[in-house]
């Protein structure tokens, strides 16, 4: 199975979600429907960014960095290339 970390960009407010999944078309349906907590009252969302990775647990350690102060800078020059 295939993992994906992805960047959501907020049509509201114009902020980022950096999030995990193994099926990123079904996750943003997900976040629009409002059923993710911290990201509900920011719908809607579009995907700008995914990565894929072979295991869980790759991709759960590069979502944990990008959300990390280490790598904010990282996430941002992926934003500044898109």
């Amino acid at each position: 199975m295939t993992y994906f970390v992805y960047i959501l960009k907020s049509l509201k407010d114009g902020g980022y979600y950096v999030g995990m999944t193994a099926d990123v078309n079904n996750r943003l349906v997900y976040h629009n429907a409002g059923k993710v907590r911290s990201t509900k009252s920011r719908i809607p969302f579009k995907i700008i960014y995914t990565e894929s990775f072979a295991t869980r647990i790759n991709a759960r350690e590069r979502e944990k960095y990008l959300k990390s102060y280490k790598g904010s800078r990282e996430k941002l020059s992926i934003l500044k290339n898109l």
